[in-house]
C-alpha cells in the first residue's frame, strides 16, 4: 500500500473529527427517498387529506408536500378534492391503470383473455348461486337463512364475488387498447 501524500497526513497536534456533529448516514440516504416517501403517502390517501396531513404521513415539510402533490396531480396519481383548504386523495383510476399495465407487460394477450374467461365464469357461478347480477343486491341475512349458511360464510362469498368483479375490470382494462383514464391525463410510469 502506498503512503498518502504529505498534505493528507495528520499532524501530531491535529484533533480527531467530531463524528457526532456530522449528519447521520440515515438522514443522507433518506433525502434521496423524498419522492418515494411522498408517493407512498399519496397512495395511502383513500380519503381527502390536506397538504399538512400528507407532509406528516411522509415525514417531510409542507412545502415539499405541496410541490409533490401538484406534480402527482399532473401525473394523474392524485386528485385535488378541495380548494380551501386544498385537499387531495389518490386517483383510483391511476392504480387500476398501473395494475393493468403490469399485467399487460407480464402476459401475452391470449393469456390475459384466458384469465378473463376464467374470472367471468366465476362471476357467472356467483350470479347463478345468489340469483342476482350484483353482489350488492344480496340480502345477506335472508340468503344465509334460506341456504342454511352462516352470515360469515355468505359475507366471505360476497367478498370473493367483489374480488372477481374487480379482477374482471382489471383484465378487461389490460386487454383494452385505450389507455385513457376517463378524462384524466395518462400517468407517467
Amino acid at each position: 500500500m502506498r503512503e498518502p501524500r504529505e498534505e493528507l497526513k495528520a499532524t501530531a497536534d491535529e484533533q480527531p473529527p467530531d463524528f457526532d456533529a456530522l449528519t447521520p448516514p440515515d438522514e443522507l440516504v433518506r433525502g434521496e427517498r423524498t419522492r418515494d416517501d411522498f408517493l407512498d403517502a399519496a397512495l395511502q390517501l383513500s380519503e381527502a387529506a390536506t397538504v399538512d396531513e400528507v407532509a406528516d404521513i411522509a415525514d417531510h415539510g409542507p412545502d415539499a408536500a405541496r410541490e409533490y402533490l401538484e406534480w402527482f396531480e399532473r401525473m394523474g396519481i392524485v386528485e385535488q378534492i378541495g380548494r380551501n383548504p386544498v385537499t387531495y386523495r389518490r386517483n383510483r383510476e391511476y392504480l387500476v391503470w398501473r395494475r393493468a399495465e403490469r399485467i399487460r407487460n407480464r402476459y401475452e394477450p391470449d393469456e390475459i383473455a384466458e384469465m378473463l374467461a376464467t374470472e367471468a365464469g366465476r362471476a357467472d357461478e356467483f350470479e347463478t348461486a345468489f340469483g342476482v347480477a350484483d353482489p350488492d343486491h344480496v340480502r345477506v341475512h335472508s340468503y344465509a337463512s334460506e341456504t342454511d349458511q352462516s352470515i360469515e360464510d355468505v359475507w366471505e362469498q360476497l367478498a370473493e364475488w367483489h374480488t372477481t368483479r374487480r379482477r374482471i375490470e382489471l383484465l378487461e382494462r389490460a386487454l383494452s387498447t385505450d389507455d385513457s383514464l376517463s378524462g384524466h391525463h395518462r400517468p407517467v410510469a
